[in-house]
């Protein structure tokens, strides 16, 4: 059994750093499982590390990839009623590869009626979204939010608007994002709609920022004294001032919280998901073999893309 993954030795941008290699599967420890990979997407979580960004915590080599889905191959004791069912084999080994190896405790279990492509996609953007609107309900509130067409905006949005907040605003760069918004009920705002944009922001309780750079700074010096600006991506590459004392300001990075979690309380979150998520609208998917790697990554890079490349490993 051979096992193909992708790897980084080095920080850099990821097309170029990151470097295929076939390997045999080492043995298996104990309280792991081995499952074999079907599906991983392609999110920024997967390429910000590969840059070096978060260098201290990223130690190197490394395979790439945070999440995924495939089916138990091998279990430990206690979790043979697992083998042969699939399940997200997160917090073990990156998941860019054809075969991970994760504690058998925190792998999650996947409902028969859950498409494995969408199956793939459940952990980073649905689990960031449910943990920060636990953290800032949006009831009554009017919700913005920044990069708007992105995975996680989107379940923000839908999700703020069925836990009864007021208005639910999205800001979007691209038309075909502003139509798929509004399909949510999701009210679409042009980015380069200054106007727009400034009155929105005036009367804002909670933004929900992916972006950083400009864009933060502009709504932060437009927001009311009495809202909270949540921080949770720099997808702009650029860090940002706070010119004034408020809005109150708030960072979001979801691996802070994933260490406070039990067992239990990490495997409840994922039961309360699974039926919310399936009964959202989430983006599509553009299927590439694992050996087609650098294409979905250019797919990634596209603007106005409304499809998420989800990497194929059965190879």
């Amino acid at each position: 059994m051979n096992n193909l993954a992708l790897w980084y030795r080095r920080f850099g941008e990821p097309a170029s750093v990151l470097q295929p290699e076939l390997t045999a599967p080492g043995a298996l420890k104990p309280g792991e499982l081995r499952v074999r990979m079907h599906y991983s997407p392609v999110n920024a979580s997967d390429l910000i590390p590969i840059t070096g960004a978060y260098r201290h915590r990223t130690p190197l080599p490394a395979v790439a990839g945070y999440e995924g889905v495939g089916e138990v191959t091998e279990a430990p004791v206690g979790f043979a009623h697992l083998l042969g069912k699939r399940v997200l084999p997160l917090r073990g080994q990156g998941t860019w590869q054809q075969y991970v190896d994760c504690p058998a405790e925190y792998a999650i279990p996947v409902p028969e009626e859950v498409h494995s492509h969408l199956a793939a996609r459940a952990y980073i953007n649905p689990l960031a979204a449910r943990m920060m609107l636990n953290l800032y309900p949006p009831q009554g509130k009017r919700v913005l939010l920044t990069a708007a067409g992105s995975d996680c905006a989107i379940l923000l949005g839908q999700w703020a608007r069925s836990s009864g907040a007021a208005e639910v605003y999205g800001i979007h760069r691209s038309p075909v994002h502003g139509e798929r918004l509004a399909a949510m009920g999701i009210i679409p705002i042009d980015q380069g709609n200054t106007a727009m944009v400034t009155a929105v922001a005036a009367r804002a309780d909670v933004v929900f920022d992916a972006t950083g750079g400009s864009l933060a700074e502009t709504l932060l010096s437009l927001m009311p004294e009495e809202g909270v600006f949540v921080c949770y991506g720099l997808l702009s590459g650029q860090t940002f001032r706070q010119q004034r004392a408020f809005p109150r300001v708030e960072w979001f990075h979801i691996r802070n919280y994933l260490d406070a979690l039990s067992v239990e309380a990490w495997q409840a979150a994922f039961r309360d998901i699974w039926p919310t998520l399936c009964a959202s609208q989430y983006s599509g998917v553009t299927v590439y073999p694992l050996t087609q790697w650098q294409a979905a990554l250019q797919c990634y890079r596209q603007a106005g893309r409304v499809s998420k490349p989800l990497l194929d490993m059965n190879l």
